[in-house]
């Protein structure tokens, strides 16, 4: 990389950085109504503004719901990045509270039980999720409850970006894992009757499968199919959307029974795909709060 790229990207960090710490600064300073249409008014600024990511998120959209017209292609493109920018105002405000009360005022939890009645079997909680709505709001939720929640991430290239987010991870009691340095980890945390939290809907170099999702084939990672068949610990599926009241709403639902036979690559896929199918079906419930701009079909199968 020449000595120009790195002195540019160095800048470019830098003012992130800046822009991110003065958000969390404005956060605290303005009403939260006031403050998420603000967000959402730079998330419009962002869709104006990102012509490639925009086409990204229209082609993607296009993929998923192929009934759909351009006008409204474009209609759900538009108003996926307000929505994101309004999620991530949200985690950005959050990041200051100190209680779960704090948390309740903007945060729906429905389904509570679900998750006591699997961690009463002692073997270990999977929270399985998504990066759909405010999911990081999920974390802060499970750590204000004292469940100690690891969760897996990839570092941030900026050091100073990266310590930001950790520290908010592990705050109130969660456990921020590095991707690549987790599976020993988890399995002993697991085996402990411990908890983590895994998300699988995004195309990433760990060990994966090729199953169905909107109808193609996507590269989906296998981790949590994997530890629950190995480890004999819940599945318990979560998922977060901004609803039309203006709160968070968390879904934790019921554990999801792994298919075990006698051939494991199979069962593996199966189950795969039963987590990816619950996924999408969340997903088209609020089709504007997951993050479209991600490449999720960009490996294909051979052939």
């Amino acid at each position: 990389m020449s000595t120009f790229r790195k002195f540019r990207k160095a800048i470019k960090y830098h003012a992130l950085y800046g822009l991110v710490r003065t958000l969390i600064f404005l956060s605290g300073l303005l009403p939260r109504r006031l403050w998420l249409s603000f967000c959402g008014g730079l998330g419009l600024l962002a869709h104006r503004l990102s012509g490639k990511t925009r086409q990204l998120v229209r082609k993607n959209l296009a993929i998923a719901f192929p009934e759909y017209s351009d006008r409204t292609i474009r209609k759900l493109t538009r108003e996926t990045f307000r929505m994101l920018g309004k999620n991530a105002g949200e985690i950005l405000r959050t990041s200051t509270i100190s209680s779960l009360d704090q948390l309740n005022r903007v945060l729906v939890t429905h389904g509570y039980e679900n998750f006591e009645v699997a961690n009463k079997k002692g073997k270990g909680v999977i929270f399985l999720t998504c990066h759909l709505g405010a999911f990081d709001l999920q974390v802060t939720n499970m750590a204000l409850r004292g469940l100690q929640p690891n969760i897996i991430g990839t570092p941030l290239k900026d050091p100073r970006l990266n310590d930001l987010l950790w520290n908010y991870r592990n705050r109130h009691g969660a456990i921020a894992i590095e991707r690549g340095r987790e599976t020993f980890r988890m399995i002993k945390v697991l085996k402990s009757g411990g908890s983590v939290a895994l998300l699988i809907d995004q195309d990433t170099k760990v060990k994966s499968v090729f199953v169905d999702f909107f109808g193609r084939k996507a590269h989906t990672p296998v981790g949590a199919t994997v530890l629950a068949m190995k480890t004999g610990a819940a599945i318990i599926p979560t998922y977060v959307h901004l609803g039309d009241d203006g709160k968070h709403h968390m879904h934790i639902l019921p554990e999801v029974a792994m298919r075990i036979t006698d051939d494991e690559d199979a069962d593996v896929v199966y189950n795969t795909q039963v987590l990816t199918s619950m996924i999408e079906g969340w997903i088209r419930k609020h089709p504007t709060q997951w993050v479209w701009m991600h490449e999720r079909w960009k490996t294909r199968p051979e052939g």
